[in-house]
C-alpha cells in the first residue's frame, strides 16, 4: 500500500508557516479512487516519496505523478526526501504496470519522473524510453511529459529518450548557481544546462522546461541570472515554486519564504525574459498543474 505522507506544507510542524503556505484538505472520494490505482499499479510516485504538499489536491483531481525505476535513489540531495541506498534491479513490467494506471486515470497529460540510477549502464535512459512508448501504446491521445535525472548529460542517453517523442523534457536546475554544489552535490548546474542544450539540439520539435526552488538563500539577482541561463539555452517553460524542508536537520533549512507577490514579480520576469509558459507561486512543483503549463506553452508555440 502507498505509504501517504503527513498531509501539511512542511514536514515540520513546529515551524510557524505564513498564512498563504496553509490550504485546505479537499474532498475524498477521487483521492481515494486515485490511491487505489496507484496502489495497484506497484508504481512509486514523486507525490509520496517527496512528500509533495499538493497530494490532496492533485489525487483528488485523479492526477499522480509517476516517479519509475523504485524508490530509492544512488544520488542524495539535500532538498529532497526520496530515499538514498542501493536500488533493485528495473522491474521489466513496470512499463507496462504504469500505461495501465495512466489509462485507469484518464489522465489528458502525464508526468513521468525518476530516481537517479547512475548504477545502470544507461542511467535507466532505455527503461524510461520504453515507459513513453507504452503509455503512447495504451493511450495515444495523452500528452507525455518526462522528468529525469540528467544522465550525466549523455548525448545518446538524453537522445534515447527524445526518441521516445515525448510532448516535454522536463529537468529541473533547482537552485542558483552559488548554492548548487551544497543543494545537489552529486548534480552540477552547468550539467543540467548542457542537457536541456541538448534536447534542443537533437530535436526541434519538443518542448523544454525546467524549475527553480526559491527561499535557499539566494538573492534575486541569482534568480535572474538562473532565468537567463535557462533562455541561453533554449528552455521554453519555467516554474518556480516555495522551497519546503522535508524534515528537521536532515535537509537544507529554509532560509525564507517569498510572499504570493514575489512569486508574482519573479514570474513577470520570466515572462519579459521570453519563456512561454510560467508558473511561480507559493505551491508550484515541477508537476504541479502540468497540464495547464504545458496547455499554454502549446497555444504560444501556435501562436493563438
Amino acid at each position: 500500500m502507498v505509504r501517504l505522507p503527513v498531509m501539511t506544507s512542511e514536514p515540520n510542524p513546529a515551524r510557524r508557516l505564513p498564512p498563504w503556505l496553509k490550504r485546505p484538505m479537499p474532498g475524498q472520494a477521487d483521492f481515494t479512487r486515485t490511491r487505489a490505482i496507484v496502489d495497484e499499479s506497484r508504481v512509486a510516485t514523486v507525490c509520496v516519496e517527496a512528500r509533495c504538499p499538493n497530494i490532496t489536491e492533485c489525487w483528488a483531481k485523479r492526477h499522480a505523478t509517476f516517479m519509475i525505476l523504485g524508490d530509492r535513489c544512488t544520488r542524495r540531495c539535500h532538498f529532497c526526501a526520496v530515499e538514498t541506498a542501493r536500488p533493485h534491479a528495473p522491474e521489466p513490467d513496470e512499463p507496462q504496470r504504469l500505461a495501465t494506471a495512466v489509462a485507469r486515470l484518464n489522465l489528458n497529460h502525464v508526468v513521468i519522473t525518476a530516481v537517479a540510477r547512475d548504477d545502470l549502464a544507461d542511467e535507466g535512459a532505455g527503461h524510461f524510453a520504453e515507459c513513453v512508448t507504452e503509455i503512447r501504446g495504451h493511450c495515444p491521445a495523452t500528452t507525455i511529459e518526462v522528468l529525469p535525472a540528467d544522465f550525466h548529460a549523455r548525448p545518446e542517453c538524453v537522445g534515447a529518450l527524445c526518441d521516445a517523442r515525448p510532448e516535454i523534457y522536463n529537468h529541473n536546475i533547482e537552485t542558483v548557481e552559488r548554492l548548487s554544489p551544497a543543494i545537489r552535490p552529486q548534480a552540477k548546474y552547468r550539467r543540467s544546462l548542457d542537457v536541456l542544450e541538448t534536447v534542443k539540439r537533437l530535436t526541434g520539435h519538443i518542448v523544454t522546461k525546467s524549475g527553480v526552488m526559491v527561499g535557499l538563500g539566494e538573492t534575486r539577482d541569482e534568480l535572474h541570472r538562473t532565468f537567463a541561463d535557462l533562455r541561453g539555452v533554449g528552455c521554453d517553460v519555467l516554474t518556480v515554486g516555495q522551497y519546503l524542508a522535508p524534515s528537521i536537520g536532515g535537509h537544507a533549512a529554509v532560509a525564507r519564504f517569498y510572499t504570493p507577490a514575489e512569486f508574482d514579480e519573479l514570474g513577470e520576469a520570466a515572462r519579459e525574459m521570453g519563456f512561454i509558459s510560467v508558473a511561480s507561486g507559493p505551491f508550484v512543483r515541477s508537476s504541479y498543474n502540468a497540464a495547464d503549463v504545458f496547455e499554454e506553452a502549446r497555444r504560444r508555440l501556435a501562436g493563438l
